[in-house]
């Protein structure tokens, strides 16, 4: 069973990778496999089984916004950040400089 401080970390960086899709679809289209490396490289064992359906749900949302390309034969989905998913990254970004003002010491 997961402690009460895994599910509070686990919640916390759930927020982190939408800020990190967000920030990356911003400055350029991502997709799915791109994004589980580019994660990783911050520390995020994220699987593509976790990754897929927040990608879904920030498109549903309207975060992001999705385009198929065809690449070597297979469909692949890129996704880009809306001007609603500019807005909350913003926003996220204010609350993530203050949060870390207060507590840097």
């Amino acid at each position: 069973m997961m402690s009460l401080e895994d599910k509070v970390l686990r919640k916390l960086f759930l927020g982190f990778i939408h800020i990190h899709i967000l920030h990356h679809a911003q400055e350029h289209p991502i997709f799915g496999a791109w994004m589980v490396e580019e994660l990783r490289e911050h520390g995020y064992q994220i699987s593509p089984g976790t990754l897929y359906p927040i990608l879904h749900t920030m498109e549903r949302d309207g975060l992001l916004v999705r385009q198929d390309r065809t690449v070597d034969g297979k469909v692949r989905k890129y996704y880009s950040t809306t001007e609603k998913g500019l807005h909350v990254l913003n926003e996220a970004r204010q609350k993530a400089y203050e949060l870390f003002k207060e507590i840097k010491e």
